[in-house]
C-alpha cells in the first residue's frame, strides 16, 4: 500500500527565503508555450499507480482535441522541491504541476500560480479540503483526500473491555487516557498507541496539530493570520502539549516509533494513529481491523485536511491548462486514483464508482471522517515556516522539553517570519 505523499514544499534554503515578491518576479515568465505544448510536472516518480492514472488523463486529453498536447515529466518526491524552486528562480516553471495543498497559499502569493477558471458545477462537487484557496480565489484542485483515524483490532478492545467509539459518541479525553493506560498495564503491550514519531516533516503538523485544535488551540490566530500568539502558546495549547508529552514520558507511546505505524503492525503497540493510506495493508495483516474516529479533547474531534492538488503556473496558457484540468477532474479519474492508491475520492459521485469508498465500502468511514472532522492547515503563505517550526518544537515536547517554553519559542519564530514578510498579504 502506498504511504501518504505529504511533503512540505518549502524553499530549499529552509523557509520563506525563496518566496515573496522577488521570487514572484522570477516566476512571472514561466510556462506559456506558444506551440500548444503543455508541460506537466509531478512529484510521483516511482509511484506507478499515480503515474498510470496521470498518463490516462494525458492520453485522454490529447486524443480528444488537437489544439494542445500535454507532456509529462516526473520527479522523485525528494527532488521535486529543489526542481520547482530552481525553475521558479529561472522563470521556467511548467504549465501544469502538482502542489501539496497547504503550500498553495505560499505559491499563489509568490506569483507561481494563476487562479483557475473552472465551472462551479465541477468544483462544487469536491470536498472543501481538496480545493486550494488563497484570498478567496481557487488555485488548485485535488483528486483525493486523506484521513487519519485510530487503528485498532476488535479482539484487542474486547479483551480489554474497551468501548468501541462511534462518530456520535467518540472517546473523550478521560476515557481515552484510561483506555491507553489499561492497554499497557493489562493488555501486555509495550506501547498503548503508535504515533509514528520518526516520520518527521509534514506528518507532525498534519497529524499532531489536530489534537492541539481539539484542545482548543491552533497553529496561528486565524482571525487575522498575523500572529500565533495565544493560539499556539495559550492555555489550551499548553494543556495539549503537556498531555501529548505525557504520552511519551509516561510510557504510553514510543518516542522513536518508526514511520508507517510499524509498532502497531508488528504487534508492539495496541493502537495506532495512522492514515487511510495504510488501511488496506492493515486489513491484510489483521482480520479484525477497526478504523475509529479520533478522540474529542473538548473542542470536537479533529483530523488534518488537504493533500496533493493540481495547479496552473502563472505563465501558462489558461485556456489549454484549464481545459486539461476539466478533463482531469472527471469522476472517472477521481475514482481511478482512489481505486489504485486507496486514497479518498474527492467527490461523492466518484466514491460511488469505487470499491472501498462507496456507501457500503469497507473504508467508507474514512470519507465520513474527512467530511466531519478535517481542518485545513492554515491557509497562509506563512505555512511553510509554521510547519517547520511546529515540527521542531513538537519534537522538543515529545522528548521532554519544557512545554510552555517550547511553545513560546515557536510563536516567536513564526511571528518574526510573518513580520519580516509584511504579513504575507494579510
Amino acid at each position: 500500500m502506498q504511504r501518504r505523499n505529504l511533503m512540505k514544499l518549502a524553499a530549499a534554503t529552509g523557509g520563506a527565503a525563496l518566496t515573496g515578491p522577488a521570487l514572484a518576479a522570477c516566476s512571472a515568465s514561466s510556462g506559456g508555450s506558444s506551440d500548444g505544448e503543455l508541460l506537466l510536472w509531478t512529484h510521483s516518480a516511482g509511484n506507478e499507480e499515480e503515474l498510470a492514472v496521470t498518463d490516462q488523463i494525458i492520453d485522454t486529453f490529447n486524443s480528444r482535441q488537437d489544439a494542445y498536447t500535454v507532456k509529462r515529466e516526473s520527479f522523485p518526491q525528494g527532488a521535486y522541491n529543489d526542481s520547482v524552486n530552481a525553475a521558479a528562480l529561472s522563470g521556467d516553471l511548467p504549465d501544469l504541476l502538482d502542489v501539496d495543498g497547504p503550500n498553495v497559499p505560499n505559491w499563489a502569493w509568490a506569483g507561481h500560480l494563476q487562479p483557475l477558471d473552472l465551472p462551479s458545477e465541477l468544483t462544487d462537487k469536491f470536498l472543501p479540503t481538496a480545493l486550494g484557496v488563497f484570498q478567496d480565489q481557487l488555485y488548485s484542485v485535488g483528486h483525493w483526500e486523506a484521513a487519519c483515524s485510530i487503528f485498532a483490532r476488535e479482539s484487542v478492545l474486547e479483551a480489554a473491555n474497551v468501548r468501541i467509539p462511534t462518530m456520535d459518541e467518540p472517546w473523550g479525553r478521560e476515557e481515552f487516557d484510561e483506555i491507553l493506560q489499561r492497554l499497557v498495564t493489562d493488555g501486555g503491550y509495550q506501547w498503548a498507541i503508535d504515533f509514528s514519531t520518526a516520520d518527521i516533516g509534514e506528518w507532525y503538523p498534519y497529524a499532531y496539530s489536530p489534537f492541539l485544535q481539539s484542545f482548543g488551540g491552533d497553529l496561528i490566530d486565524r482571525s487575522s493570520y498575523l500572529t500565533a500568539e495565544g493560539a499556539l502558546n495559550g492555555d489550551a495549547a499548553v494543556e495539549w502539549g503537556r498531555w501529548f508529552q505525557g504520552m511519551f514520558t509516561g510510557g504510553l507511546s514510543n518516542m522513536e516509533s518508526p514511520a508507517g505505524a510499524e509498532d502497531f503492525n508488528q504487534g508492539a503497540a495496541a493502537l495506532a494513529f495512522n492514515g487511510n493510506w495504510g488501511a488496506l495493508a492493515a486489513i491484510d495483516l489483521y482480520d479484525d481491523m477497526l478504523f475509529l474516529p479520533p478522540p474529542d479533547f473538548g473542542d470536537g474531534p479533529k483530523i488534518g485536511g488537504g493533500s496533493w492538488q493540481w495547479a496552473v503556473s502563472a505563465g501558462a496558457d489558461p485556456a489549454g491548462a484549464n481545459s486539461w484540468m476539466e478533463t482531469a477532474l472527471s469522476d472517472e479519474f477521481v475514482a481511478e486514483f482512489a481505486n489504485l492508491t486507496g486514497l479518498i475520492p474527492a467527490t461523492e459521485s466518484a466514491a460511488d464508482l469505487t470499491e472501498h469508498y462507496r456507501t457500503d465500502g469497507d473504508l467508507r468511514m474514512m470519507m465520513d471522517y474527512s467530511r466531519a472532522y478535517a481542518v485545513l492547515r492554515p491557509e497562509t503563505p506563512a505555512y511553510t515556516v509554521i510547519a517547520s517550526v511546529f515540527t521542531k518544537y513538537a519534537g522538543d515536547i515529545i522528548h521532554g522539553g519544557d512545554v510552555a517554553e517550547a511553545l513560546d519559542a515557536a510563536v516567536s519564530e513564526i511571528d518574526a517570519d510573518i513580520e519580516s514578510n509584511s504579513g504575507y498579504g494579510f
